[in-house]
C-alpha cells in the first residue's frame, strides 16, 4: 500500500480519461435504469400477489405521491414496458415481465452473496435493493459463484 502524500492524497495516478468517462457513463445508466426496474418489479409483485397493480398501491409501496407514479407510468408506457387500462390498473407487457424477472434475479443473487458473506438476511435484503442495479454481468456472475460455493 502506498503512503499518502502530505496533501492526504495517494500517489496513485488518475485513470486515463476514456476509462474514467466510461465508468461514469455506466453509473449514470445504472441510475437511470434503477427506477424503471424498481417500478416493473413492484408492478409484477403486486400483480402476482393480488392480481392487479393500482397506481395508489404503487405510490404507497414506494413512498411517493400518486402524481410521481403517474409520470413514471407514462414513461413506462412510452418505453413499452407497461399498459394502463382505465379502471383496471397497470399491466406489464412481455418486455416489462422480462425486465422484472431479470431485476428480481439480480436482486436474489446479490442478496444471497451478501448472506454468504455473513450479512444478516434483513440487512442483505435492504442492501441488495440498490446494489443489484449497479453491478456488471461479470461481477454478478462472481457473486453468484461465490454464494453457490458457500452453499448460499
Amino acid at each position: 500500500m502506498q503512503e499518502p502524500e502530505a496533501s492526504g492524497r495517494s500517489e496513485t495516478a488518475l485513470v486515463d480519461p476514456e476509462r474514467h468517462v466510461e465508468s461514469f457513463r455506466q453509473a449514470r445508466e445504472a441510475r437511470r435504469l434503477e427506477l424503471v426496474e424498481d417500478y416493473v418489479e413492484l408492478i409484477d409483485d403486486l400483480i402476482g400477489d393480488g392480481g392487479e397493480a393500482r397506481q395508489v398501491d404503487i405510490a404507497a409501496r414506494l413512498g411517493v405521491a400518486q402524481p410521481t407514479v403517474a409520470k413514471m407510468l407514462k414513461r413506462l408506457c412510452d418505453e413499452g414496458l407497461v399498459q394502463q387500462r382505465p379502471y383496471r390498473g397497470v399491466f406489464l407487457t412481455e418486455a416489462g415481465k422480462r425486465l422484472a424477472g431479470e431485476a428480481r434475479e439480480r436482486h436474489r443473487i446479490v442478496e444471497r452473496f451478501l448472506c454468504a458473506l455473513g450479512v444478516s438476511p434483513e440487512t442483505a435484503r435492504r442492501d441488495a435493493e440498490g446494489i443489484e442495479h449497479h453491478v456488471s454481468a461479470e461481477t454478478l456472475e462472481a457473486f453468484r459463484a461465490f454464494a453457490e460455493g458457500r452453499g448460499g
